[in-house]
């Protein structure tokens, strides 16, 4: 079954994601893509690092060519978000051959609109419907094989002050992580004459035996060698480079809530105006620092198309979420991991502060939020109701009084104005994700045992 879940249809190599189904697939979005725009639309195709990505790309360019499409084929493995800009600039549609973070088993198919964010629901209900439904073809269609790096490069240094990042003293190591961004942060790194050092920078299909996830999990190298470093910090990204992962000089992961709010205060102090979105996970931190700094917040669903959409929709200084994406006004409504890092590299800078001292800030601004994450395998959509008709209709969770109700994502149920449950199904698995989150270990801990005890 071929289904897009919050960022594209993504599925296990060989077993659902096949050689059919991407002619399908691929079938499927040029017949969108003709019935919206006609066949003058150009259509752009992309791949990250992961096994048959290039190959499956190229069926797919050629497919859409034999329909009667220009389309223009990337020469060499890129991020999403270096796609998704071009999408933008040449006014085309694109598809990028991904599954971001998932297993190296993984592959997947990520439409992106010419607004260069990632595809409504409406826009995927669509391409899902026409599956196995052919459309006509013309004869003059072509596949050119296109370098799509130098585009982005120039509009980043638009948006990116790199003369300010050469000042930092700190030491910056890049964990490629075998993933897209190698080749791209580095190479901006070094074009620009910013000194780094770094680990894992090969691109490899299994991803060194882990996962292309830049969670602490996942970036313990990483974090040793920063540890083993005086004066440095992390960076990485994930298979497609549009999450990051950042460790601070003590060897710590900063979570991308905590970025988020540094990157807010510092774009407001750069002459940035609007307002923030967040999704329901992300952390009340945000909200206390939009509220402090005098910014609106915008919260919306958990996934980066409803952020892009309300960036779009909206004047907004910054765009994220809690699982490592954000972007920001005058770039485009996709996450992107590669501006993210360039951006806490120009914060540090231009407060000549350590990212600890920069998180500290943002502590003494929003205070400090303790969070954890429970996981329930469901293998029904009616288990899964089930337990969200228990949220939906309790009062007391434990100790602690329900004081507001959610239901834009699952149920969000706030517990005074300091701790907050979020429970909602996976978008990419059959899970029921329970999120918790409070400004004290203690209360948090109580928490957790109280719903575990709610659902034996």
């Amino acid at each position: 079954m071929i289904k897009f879940g919050t960022d594209g249809w993504r599925a296990i190599l060989d077993k659902d994601f096949t050689e059919t189904n991407v002619k399908r697939t691929s079938l499927a979005i040029g017949k969108y893509v003709y019935e919206t725009f006609g066949f003058d639309k150009t259509i752009l195709v992309g791949y990250d690092p992961r096994k048959m990505g290039k190959e499956y790309a190229t069926l797919c360019a050629n497919i859409l060519a034999q329909k009667g499409f220009k389309v223009k084929l990337s020469d060499k493995i890129l991020p999403t978000p270096v796609l998704a800009y071009n999408a933008k600039l040449l006014n085309a549609s694109a598809i990028m051959f991904t599954a971001s973070h998932n297993p190296a088993n993984y592959l997947g198919m990520k439409y992106i609109p010419d607004y260069a964010g990632p595809a409504t629901s409406e826009i995927t209900d669509k391409i899902v419907a026409n599956i196995d439904k052919d459309f006509k073809s013309q004869n003059n269609g072509i596949v050119e094989i296109v370098n799509f790096s130098e585009n982005y490069y120039k509009h980043l240094s638009n948006l990116i002050d790199y003369n300010k990042i050469k000042q930092l003293k700190t030491n910056i190591i890049f964990d490629g992580l075998y993933s897209a961004s190698i080749g791209y942060f580095d190479k901006i790194l070094e074009v620009n004459g910013i000194k780094f050092d770094s680990l894992h920078l090969e691109h490899d299909v299994n991803f060194g035996g882990g996962m292309p996830d830049p969670k602490p999990k996942y970036l313990k190298d990483l974090i040793n060698k920063v540890i083993q470093t005086p004066n440095s910090i992390g960076m990485a990204n994930d298979g497609d480079a549009d999450r990051f992962g950042i460790i601070n000089e003590n060897g710590e992961y900063v979570s991308p809530n905590e970025v988020i709010a540094i990157l807010l205060k510092y774009l407001l102090e750069k002459g940035h105006k609007g307002a923030v979105v967040k999704t329901v996970g992300s952390s009340i931190l945000i909200d206390n620092v939009a509220k402090n700094l005098g910014v609106n917040v915008i919260e919306t669903a958990v996934g980066f198309k409803h952020v892009g959409e309300a960036m779009r929709l909206n004047q907004v200084i910054i765009g994220g979420e809690e699982s490592g994406g954000l972007s920001i006004q005058g770039h485009i409504p996709e996450k992107d991991g590669l501006i993210a890092n360039l951006l806490i590299l120009e914060a540090m800078a231009s407060n000549n502060k350590s990212l600890v001292e920069l998180q500290k800030e943002i502590e003494d601004i929003g205070g400090k939020y303790y969070t954890d994450r429970i996981d329930l395998e469901k293998s029904s959509s009616e288990e899964i109701n089930a337990v969200l008709n228990i949220f939906k209709n309790i009062e007391k969770i434990g100790e602690f009084a329900i004081t507001e109700i959610d239901f834009k994502d699952g149920v969000k149920l706030m517990l005074g104005i300091d701790s907050k449950i979020l429970v909602r199904p996976s978008g990419t698995e059959p899970l029921l994700r329970i999120y918790f989150e409070s400004n004290s270990q203690e209360k948090l801990e109580k928490l957790k045992q109280a719903v575990e005890k709610m659902l034996i």
